[in-house]
């Protein structure tokens, strides 16, 4: 793990300048976004305001965003429009996937259907893929059209791919690899080739931006979901246990359940297969973890995306759009919030 601490100020400070560099466009995606979740009907007001309170990283608009400067698209506004919509698509899948996991706190706080209930949360999160449609019509664009209800389509189908191996410890990587690709990937992928579009870049550079997000949210998850047992990051922001205690199999799981004896094989398929699991059951989990050091094992996968992410770029000319995409590709490895 010392390789990732020292990486730290570097790979944030990435992010931070991607930031800097679309500032002025970000603030319009921001007010894009208010604009089209305005609503006369009461209730989706109050939802969708409290939505935008509880803000968020906008990673995957700064992608279209920055994607796109690279791609020297620098006048008009649909880079703004999608970037918006990209934002709206990762948010109604947030609220959908809350209801599934049946989530309590994002972001620090609680979660719509905790507030609310369930049938409120599925409706504002298909009101969000509604506006996100009409968006893609505004633009006209049906290369992007295409791309971008064709990615909701496969968020969809990992959703349902997830819950269909649910408690599943014997899970194969490439499963996990399958959901996550599909749940996570897809839409860093759509984020990124959306800039090259709106550039008219030739098939290459298209295809590259689309390789360099698909691998760039591939690391995202993985590192997102080891996380999730890595006690000595707790300085990261994110709750030891949460994953574990809600029954998603993820990559530490699957490794380790590919390292574990006989017996321990037999505890964990019991732990998972329980409604509910306890602080003594994480507990276990984690000890098995740091025996079979499981979360360096996770980081080397996850590292393994980072170096692919990174070497799609080499078809664009050296600029310092290129150079904070490419720095950003360990960003997800050792963020702070």
């Amino acid at each position: 793990m010392g390789t990732v601490i020292q990486l730290k100020n570097q790979i944030n400070n990435s992010y931070f300048q991607l930031k800097d560099s679309v500032e002025d466009k970000l603030l319009l995606v921001e007010e894009k976004i208010k604009f089209k979740l305005t609503s006369n009907v009461e209730l989706v007001q109050k939802m969708t305001n409290y939505h935008l309170d509880t803000g968020g990283k906008r990673l995957r608009a700064l992608l279209t965003l920055g994607s796109a400067k690279m791609c020297g698209y620098s006048k008009g506004t649909r880079d703004i429009n999608l970037a918006a919509c990209v934002e709206l698509i990762h948010a109604a899948t947030l609220m959908h996937d809350d209801v599934i996991d049946n989530g309590s706190v994002r972001r620090g706080k609680k979660t719509l259907n905790r507030i609310w209930d369930n049938h409120s949360s599925v409706l504002v999160g298909d009101y969000l893929l509604s506006r996100c449609f009409e968006m893609m019509v505004e633009d006209g664009n049906i290369e992007v059209l295409k791309l971008l209800s064709s990615t909701s389509s496969k968020i969809a189908q990992g959703e349902i791919l997830q819950l269909q191996h649910q408690g599943e410890v014997d899970m194969l990587e490439e499963t996990y690899l399958k959901i996550i690709s599909a749940k996570t990937a897809e839409l860093f992928a759509a984020a990124t080739k959306v800039g090259a579009i709106l550039s008219d870049m030739k098939t290459k550079e298209k295809e590259a931006l689309e390789f360099y997000g698909r691998n760039l949210g591939l690391t995202f998850q993985i590192a997102d979901d080891t996380l999730d047992y890595n006690s000595d990051l707790k300085l990261f922001g994110k709750k030891i246990g949460q994953d574990f205690y809600e029954g998603k199999i993820t990559l530490p799981i699957i490794l380790l359940f590919q390292k574990a004896n006989d017996l321990e094989k037999v505890k964990l398929k019991d732990v998972f297969s329980k409604n509910l699991r306890d602080a003594n059951d994480l507990a276990y989990s984690l000890s098995l973890i740091k025996k079979y050091n499981i979360i360096e094992a996770c980081y080397q996968k996850a590292k393994h995306y980072i170096n692919i992410a990174s070497n799609s770029l080499s078809v664009f000319n050296d600029c310092e759009e290129k150079n904070i995409l490419e720095n950003l590709t360990s960003f997800s490895l050792t963020r702070n919030f």
